[in-house]
């Protein structure tokens, strides 16, 4: 099975995690930003990251690629069959995917990505995000985090990891969550980088941002 993206994305990083979470074995290859040619064209024909092959089946868009892994290998159970638990764990990949991560877009774009590439940098937007937006998202999260540590079932599930996988991105550029303020918060994404499948993730695409700086 081939993933095609950027290692640093959230959304190719939540499919790697789950994955491994899974015990399964992606070849990530690089795809968008005018990289992947035909293949990553022809499993992601708008261009969206991370896309995904599987011999003849060709797909994008995380939460697609997640629900054929998860329908192929139902365990271990990362999508809860319990109704509440069920609609909570897709709330918060929907949460993750669409609020915390255009969020942090313009924070992880303006101060890592764009210098990176030698693109312009708004910092105003970046710092706007920070000061009035990020720390709702922080709230929220402290406030409904349970003493368990996970966010549904009391157990690892794909909301834990749609969830923290953009809130690591704005981690890389961002030194708001170390104020004190959130330390609920704080300890569940320092847990979360620190489970193997999510260490072993972070630890690759360190490699990948290294390659980029070099280029």
């Amino acid at each position: 099975m081939i993933l095609y993206g950027a290692r640093p994305s959230p959304f190719v990083r939540k499919v790697i995690i789950f994955a491994a979470e899974k015990g399964l074995e992606l070849d990530v290859q690089p795809g968008g930003f005018g990289q992947g040619g035909d293949a990553f064209a022809q499993a992601s024909p708008f261009g969206k990251i991370p896309g995904f092959q599987d011999g003849d089946f060709l797909i994008s868009d995380s939460t697609a690629i997640i629900t054929y892994l998860d329908t192929l290998h139902p365990e271990p159970n990362l999508i809860p069959v319990e109704a509440r638990a069920r609609a909570r764990t897709i709330w918060y990949e929907e949460f993750g995917d669409t609020i915390v991560q255009a969020t942090g877009m313009p924070i992880f774009f303006n101060r890592m990505v764009a210098p990176l590439m030698g693109m312009p940098q708004d910092l105003a937007a970046a710092n706007a995000a920070e000061a009035d937006r990020l720390p709702g998202i922080y709230d929220y999260l402290e406030k409904i985090l349970p003493e368990s540590g996970f966010l549904v079932e009391d157990r690892l599930t794909l909301a834990d990891i749609a969830v923290a996988c953009p809130l690591i991105n704005i981690g890389y550029c961002s030194g708001v969550l170390t104020d004190g303020r959130w330390p609920r918060l704080k300890q569940w994404l320092q847990r979360m980088r620190e489970r193997p499948s999510v260490a072993a993730a972070l630890a690759a695409e360190a490699r990948a941002i290294e390659r980029m700086a070099a280029a």
